[in-house]
């Protein structure tokens, strides 16, 4: 399948999670979910088996398509010439991400963090030149 129409499909589950994944793969009318549901549910089987992760609380936090290679074959055609047929190919990435574990990340890291650390604002104001409020005729391009 070509990386345009892989892409078509990836847009639509980047950052949602796995249970919403497979619901919207399975119901989207276009051949390439099949092989992207099936990379999604091989994904989420070795994160439970090699990582632990449970399955409820993983999130697609990358998805990209990028192109391979194309095979080229030839198509008999009239008159003893032939057709080149151009069969694209991609490759899919999917990395999914346990929300769990960030939560008990930024619980565990709260307390490490010195109170003077906190983000000062400060506000900052914009004048705009053109349209100034100083000048009688109301903008800077005005000629007298």
């Amino acid at each position: 399948m070509s990386a345009h129409k892989a892409r078509r499909v990836i847009d639509q589950i980047r950052g949602r999670s796995y249970d919403e994944t497979l619901m919207i793969l399975e119901l989207m009318p276009y051949q390439a979910c099949y092989p992207i549901l099936k990379l999604v549910y091989s994904a989420a089987a070795n994160a439970n088996h090699n990582m632990g992760f449970n399955q409820a609380s993983l999130v697609i936090s990358k998805a990209e398509v990028n192109e391979g290679s194309t095979m080229k074959r030839l198509q008999p055609r009239a008159q003893g010439r032939s057709y080149q047929i151009k069969k694209c190919t991609c490759h899919i990435t999917i990395v999914l991400r346990d929300i769990s574990l960030d939560e008990r990340y930024q619980e565990s890291t709260m307390y490490f963090k010195k109170p003077g650390w906190r983000n000062k604002q400060t506000n900052r104001t914009y004048h705009d030149i053109y349209t100034s409020q100083n000048s009688r005729s109301g903008g800077l391009w005005d000629k007298k």
